[in-house]
């Protein structure tokens, strides 16, 4: 059966900021030129923003250069930060941080509390009023290439197959969208970037992650500080696990609290979403949230490599922009900024190769050369060996040496060196029998709560009666490998009870895979000991639609 074909001058995969700033960008840049170029942006997620999550503090900068009238616009950024407050935790205790000990660059001054799904949904809307045609619930499944084996396209994913894979009666065969540059903006841990840099040899370095989960709460007025964004470090990780909480407060009387854990951690009984439940139990976190409402639960994962983790940027045909590259400054916690810059580089450098009249070069070198340059490349640049430092050295012991690093910044002091990543995080974990199990608490429903009861705030919709996507590259390793060597860590990184160790009735363990439960955070594809979880998209418009996260 021949495919359906689709041709745009631009194909961006990913409604995320850096696609989205993409389109908008190349489209204006038209505009300003008097010319016509059709712009396709494709969104696996059901709507624009469905699948976004972050915590989210944004740095306007990027969005001041795309547009400068944003707060004209109505651009949902509403509450100003205000407030910085940085805390130690034990068990029972926290102690306040004094705000000048903080490294200028790790302050939020002039920056916004938001939700990084509502900036996407009005960055789809300025980009649709240019022109640009974003296509939502489509996921590209698979990347299109000519005979001289240069990217010109996508194949979006087939509708309406069964679980076994044969077409139903509403099966509708996945099309071709072709360009002559598509941009690949999947976000983190994408399925097309990775077949992008095995093809291409793309990454040379392993990337390093960070798993974020997240709750927006109601609190009571009187516990409501607008515009107060806060962080901890300490309890409940011990000194070997890196990570920390963001509690941030906006909008009607809410609350973004989440927890980033960095996924080296090499103990296999340790669970992400057991450690931020019991967090939330911690006195000064408990009486925050006492009398309040949890409206809404989700999880990403989050590139935390830096410079140092960046692939190859383009290839034949065309770029990863974002977080399909890496674009998160850790101590800031924030990379939306350097996500929508990527794109709109991006797009600038495409416009340029339309406009030559000696035609087409399939390598967009402008791209790199413009990141390089600009002031992406200096943000991140200056954090370049905080996450090294914490890798090597632990979180307390690396934490000050990164913030004495950090200080030397703020006086214009660069260190000579860049510290390399030394291990894939999946590298990290050590034999269950090595590490010390972990005794986590009870949920008590009121501040913490299990897997599934969070998800059914996460607004799943997902088709049982389709193909699992979430393959095994060998059926046989979670049982051989994963649970015999590391007590099947799969159940406990997943945030979303996705995996189970079941039985058979003959009493044999197997591993049950609970696919309709996936909030598509790419855990299991990062952190499986051996790399046989392969997380590739559901049926377009399938997974998770965050509201307001």
């Amino acid at each position: 059966m021949q495919r359906d074909v689709m041709n745009y001058d631009v194909l961006i995969v990913g409604g995320g900021p850096a696609g989205l700033s993409a389109s908008t960008r190349f489209k204006l840049l038209a505009q300003a030129a008097i010319r016509e170029f059709s712009v396709c942006v494709l969104e696996k997620g059901a709507e624009v923003g469905a699948h976004i999550l972050s915590g989210v503090i944004i740095d306007p900068i990027a969005i001041t250069e795309l547009f400068p009238n944003w707060r004209e616009l109505k651009a949902p950024l509403n509450t100003l930060v205000t407030e910085d407050g940085f805390l130690l935790l034990s068990k029972e205790n926290s102690w306040d941080i004094p705000h000048w000990l903080l490294p200028p660059i790790m302050r939020n001054k002039g920056n916004y509390i938001a939700s990084l799904s509502d900036v996407c949904k009005w960055l789809a809307e300025q980009a649709e009023a240019l022109g640009v045609e974003i296509y939502a619930g489509f996921s590209a499944q698979e990347m299109l290439y000519d005979d001289k084996q240069q990217v010109v396209g996508i194949i979006t994913g087939d509708m309406g197959r069964a679980a076994n894979g044969e077409p139903t009666a509403q099966f509708v065969q996945g099309i071709e969208i072709r360009a002559p540059y598509t941009l690949i903006a999947e976000g983190t841990r994408g399925s097309l970037t990775r077949q992008l840099e095995m093809k291409f040899n793309l990454r040379t370095t392993p990337q390093k992650y960070g798993l974020g989960i997240k709750e927006v709460w109601r609190v009571t007025p009187e516990k409501h500080r607008s515009g107060y964004a806060a962080h901890t470090m300490g309890w409940p990780l011990d000194a070997h696990t890196g990570g920390g909480s963001f509690i941030y407060h906006y909008g009607e009387h809410l609350v973004s609290i989440g927890y980033v854990i960095h996924l080296d951690y090499a103990n296999p009984h340790l669970s992400p979403f057991d450690e931020f439940q019991r967090f939330k139990t911690h006195p000064t976190i408990k009486a925050l949230l006492q009398d309040g409402k949890r409206l809404s639960y989700g999880a990403k994962s989050i590139t935390e490599g830096g410079l140092q983790s960046w692939p190859e940027m383009i290839f034949p045909g065309g770029a990863l922009i974002g977080c399909s590259a890496g674009m998160v400054n850790v101590p800031r916690i924030k990379g939306s900024h350097n996500a929508m810059k990527s794109g709109m580089l991006a797009a600038e450098a495409i416009f340029e190769a339309l406009g030559k009249e000696d035609g087409l070069q399939p390598l967009l070198t402008a791209y790199p050369q413009a990141l390089r340059n600009s002031w992406v490349w200096q943000d991140l640049h200056a954090v370049r060996n905080i996450k090294p430092l914490l890798s090597k050295f632990g979180t307390w012991a690396g934490t000050m040496l990164g913030g004495m690093e950090m200080w030397l910044g703020a006086f214009k002091i660069t260190l000579p060196w860049t510290l390399q990543h030394q291990k894939a995080d999946h590298e990290c974990l050590k034999l269950a029998s090595e590490m010390p199990k972990i005794a986590y608490p009870k949920p008590d429903g009121i501040y913490s709560f299990d897997r599934l009861n969070s998800i059914s705030l996460s607004n799943i919709a997902h088709d049982a009666d389709q193909p699992c996507h979430l393959l095994l590259k060998d059926k046989t390793i979670p049982i051989k490998v994963n649970l015999a060597e590391f007590d099947a860590p799969e159940q406990r990184y997943c945030p979303a009870a996705v995996y189970e160790i079941v039985k058979h009735e003959s009493g044999e363990p197997y591993l049950q895979i609970n696919a309709q439960n996936c909030i598509h955070c790419k855990t299991c594809d990062i952190k499986d000991p051996l790399q046989n979880i392969v997380w590739v998209p559901p049926e377009g418009g399938s997974g998770p639609v965050f509201n307001g996260m």
